[in-house]
């Protein structure tokens, strides 16, 4: 089958909302690399994909938070000249209070969710503005704005993946690069499990499938969003939130302290 889009590398596409955006993206007429730890996953989520689509599918199994595993995929990112898009989806979640969790589980958690990230987003970069065109989506959480309802490492890196591609689209302005962060709230994966709290045990109200919130998300995308939440029904309380963010700006950093800090004479 003849490629018009390109590759695109998604990152966790093993499970959940990553191999969910393999299948989107394959129907799209994206080829495919799928990363993640488990060979035998990705080899069933790549033949799925060839036989419904005929795109090409490729495996790279690799463990993001291990060093040697991500200076691979880094490798790879950067001596790849076809791939036109990254999802960085992979990533760890916790739900129990910070003095409960464990000290290398949380460590292990910002290695894959912050490092892997930076890293694989950085090694893409400066090909993506070579050509002036590429697409950059990092997966972050409602956590990055809300970091009170789930473990607080977890809501810190979310925040930074919020945080770095604000930045990053701020950089990149005018090169053709498109950036989009994306906000999933409590969705319908094997997330839940494996940060130790059944999705079964959430309100049914609250939780989106995998499906809608990827579907959603490819809409943001096309229709040029940089920040998309698919559960906020009242996208007036994130630009609120902006706006009020933004107007703080130029005037966080001053030679003298406000008012309300001065000692009384």
């Amino acid at each position: 089958m003849t490629n018009t889009k390109g590759t695109a590398v998604i990152t966790g596409a093993s499970t959940g909302i990553g191999a969910i955006y393999a299948d989107r993206l394959a129907a799209r007429g994206y080829d495919l690399v799928l990363v993640a730890r488990s060979a035998e996953k990705l080899a069933t989520v790549a033949e799925r994909i060839r036989a419904r689509t005929g795109r090409q599918v490729d495996v790279f199994p690799a463990d993001l938070a291990d060093a040697a595993d991500l200076e691979s995929v880094e490798d790879f990112l950067r001596t790849t000249p076809d791939i036109t898009l990254l999802v960085n989806n992979a990533g760890l979640g916790g739900t129990l209070r910070l003095v409960e969790s464990d000290i290398g589980q949380m460590t292990t958690m910002i290695a894959l969710n912050v490092t892997a990230l930076t890293r694989l987003t950085y090694a893409i970069t400066p090909e993506f503005i070579l050509r002036g065109a590429g697409t950059i989506i990092n997966i972050a959480s409602v956590v990055a704005i809300n970091p009170e309802i789930l473990n607080g490492v977890y809501g810190g890196t979310k925040a930074f993946v919020l945080g770095f591609s604000q930045n990053l689209r701020h950089e990149l302005e005018g090169t053709g690069v498109q950036v989009q962060v994306v906000l999933p709230g409590a969705t319908a994966t094997d997330f839940w499990s494996i940060a130790g709290r059944p999705v079964e045990l959430l309100p049914s109200a609250i939780v989106m499938s995998g499906e809608d919130l990827v579907d959603a998300a490819l809409v943001g995308l096309d229709r040029g969003e940089f920040a998309t939440i698919p559960s906020l029904q009242d996208d007036g309380l994130y630009d609120a939130f902006e706006t009020a963010r933004l107007s703080m700006a130029g005037k966080l950093s001053n030679a003298i302290p406000a008012t309300r800090y001065r000692t009384a004479a």
